[in-house]
């Protein structure tokens, strides 16, 4: 369970005048298991990021709220700041850390944090937005698109360090989420692009071209769920998306994605891809069974194509076993990935 903290305003206690009430929450999750992939040996890893958590909120009046959220990554097997798929050790407060304010108005932070795109499309990805290669969250379901294209290689592909950003009030399960960063270099390498090695597009240290910029619209009401989005990152990528889900009985939920990433800014060749993504969830007693089909073709390139199946048995509320399955082929081989790339993990996650 979720443990609240009331904090005390000590200051104010002490100059003996009336304080505003605030909470703090803890909260985290810890997972780890077993995993076999087609070319590596068998490890002890993550199906999920493992996360350590701070949120809270203080009532300033007037229906007026500030808020605060630190979110830290970790290793579970190590015990250390969570690692890339390079080997990269990424920030401390890799999840997020914002700050902002609260009211009538919406939701207004600033800070780091999932673009609003990447935020939106997890709802409708059938492995529930977990960064598992066996999943479609990190690939398939955002046509291979990365918002941070220049931070250091090995950074996760879905967040954003200085932006600010607005979600409006829900309004008869309408909702608008919309995010803009600046232009900052945070130490990614130079993208050659359509430079040369001598004389890269975007240099190392370049700033972006543009403002990065992200929005989606969502609807939620009922069975049915639906969302569009459209995001720019700092060297001109662009990527827009749909989604749409419907429990077709309590214990049913099907959902699809449709995405589109244009890349003409940085690329001659291979600049349009297109993805598609088809998943389900099922619900029998403690268990549930997730499915997912997709497909990402980029002009010129062999159609990648995945089918991933997993099983989650709960054990209570918060500790559920996985046991997942994954077949992806068709990507371009490299020294450290083969073109067809068999997943399976076995494991064990717990929140508190």
């Amino acid at each position: 369970m979720k443990k609240t903290l009331l904090a005390v305003a000590l200051s104010g206690a002490c100059a003996g005048a009336a304080h505003a009430q605030s909470a703090v929450q803890i909260y985290g999750t810890i997972d780890a298991g077993v995993i076999k992939r087609s070319g590596d040996a068998v490890s002890i890893g993550k199906r999920s990021a493992n996360t350590l958590g701070f949120k809270g909120t203080e009532d300033l009046g007037n229906g007026l709220k500030a808020l605060f959220h630190v979110e830290v990554r970790y290793e579970s097997d190590t015990g250390s700041n969570e690692i890339g798929s390079n080997g990269t050790q990424r920030p401390l407060f890799q999840g997020q850390s914002r700050v902002g304010l609260q009211g009538d108005f919406g939701m207004l932070r600033i800070g780091r944090g999932l673009t609003p795109f990447h935020e939106t499309i997890g709802a409708f990805e059938p492995f529930h937005a977990i960064p598992t290669p066996g999943g479609f969250y990190t690939d398939l379901a955002v046509a291979g698109y990365s918002s941070q294209a220049l931070d250091p290689v090995g950074y996760s592909n879905n967040r954003w360090s200085n932006a600010i950003w607005y979600n409006s009030p829900l309004i008869n399960g309408f909702q608008l989420n919309t995010a803009i960063a600046t232009k900052e270099n945070n130490g990614g390498p130079a993208i050659i692009g359509r430079g040369s090695a001598a004389a890269p597009q975007y240099p190392l240290g370049a700033e972006g071209s543009a403002n990065p910029f992200s929005i989606t619209a969502t609807y939620n009401n009922g069975p049915a769920a639906f969302m569009a989005g459209y995001e720019r990152n700092a060297i001109e990528s662009k990527v827009w998306s749909i989604g749409a889900s419907v429990f077709a009985t309590p214990e049913l939920k099907l959902m699809a994605t449709y995405a589109r990433q244009d890349q003409d800014n940085t690329r001659l060749f291979n600049a349009e891809t297109r993805s598609w993504v088809l998943g389900a969830n099922y619900t029998m007693g403690p268990g549930k069974f997730l499915a997912g089909y997709g497909q990402k073709d980029t002009d010129g390139l062999d159609k990648v194509k995945q089918l991933s199946v997993g099983y989650e048995y709960s054990l209570s509320k918060r500790t559920y076993l996985y046991l997942d399955a994954s077949r992806k082929k068709g990507m371009v081989p490299t020294a450290t990935n083969p073109g067809t790339v068999n997943q399976y993990d076995i494991g064990l996650n717990h929140s508190f």
